[in-house]
């Protein structure tokens, strides 16, 4: 596991739910083949409302749709507020965030089985805030994740915020979701 993860941010609100993040009808593509797997990445985030990165740049899209190829953000890290991946289980919503790009999703607290499909997935890390950070970020600051020290840094305005500890499973996103570490450990 990396011992930091550094890019930029994309700002989101409350209550973003699997439905914005991948909608149902881009669950026709079959994850397990290569070519239809990397369109989980093309629209991931498609539905959600376009965060303000400031009053001059206007409204920032995830994935810059304007080129048919292209299936990953400029972005590494997802900054969320309250009840982040709310709505179905579905598993593809953490997966067509790792297919875009993100690397980790920084919220308030999260729909469980959204939190647990991230990791058990191996997908990508969900980190937990104390406070609320969408306020403190804007869409394109480039932030710095220690996970050691369990802090980001927003780089562009110079400061700093605790992460709770990733906790019980650190084992599992070291081995890359659950099926590896349980292989690793020889439950399987």
């Amino acid at each position: 596991m990396e011992k930091t993860i550094k890019g930029k941010v994309y700002v989101l609100g409350d209550n973003i739910d699997t439905d914005q993040i991948i909608p149902a009808q881009y669950l026709t593509y079959n994850p397990s083949v290569a070519a239809e797997r990397r369109m989980f990445g093309r629209f991931a985030m498609s539905s959600v409302p376009l965060p303000k990165a400031g009053l001059p740049k206007g409204n920032i899209p995830f994935v810059d749709q304007t080129d048919p190829d292209n299936t990953k953000s400029p972005y590494a890290i997802v900054i969320g507020g309250k009840n982040f991946g709310c709505g179905s289980s579905r598993e593809h919503a953490p997966l067509a965030m790792a297919e875009a790009g993100i690397k980790a999703v920084v919220a308030e607290f999260y729909a469980r089985i959204f939190y647990r499909n991230a990791v058990n997935g191996g997908y990508l890390i969900a980190f937990d805030s104390p406070q609320r950070l969408v306020d403190k970020f804007n869409t394109g600051d480039v932030a710095e994740i220690d996970l050691e020290k369990s802090v980001i840094r927003n780089v562009t305005q110079g400061t700093e915020f605790g992460l709770a500890p990733l906790g019980d499973v650190v084992p599992i996103i070291e081995a890359g979701g659950i099926f590896a570490y349980a292989r690793k450990v020889g439950m399987i």
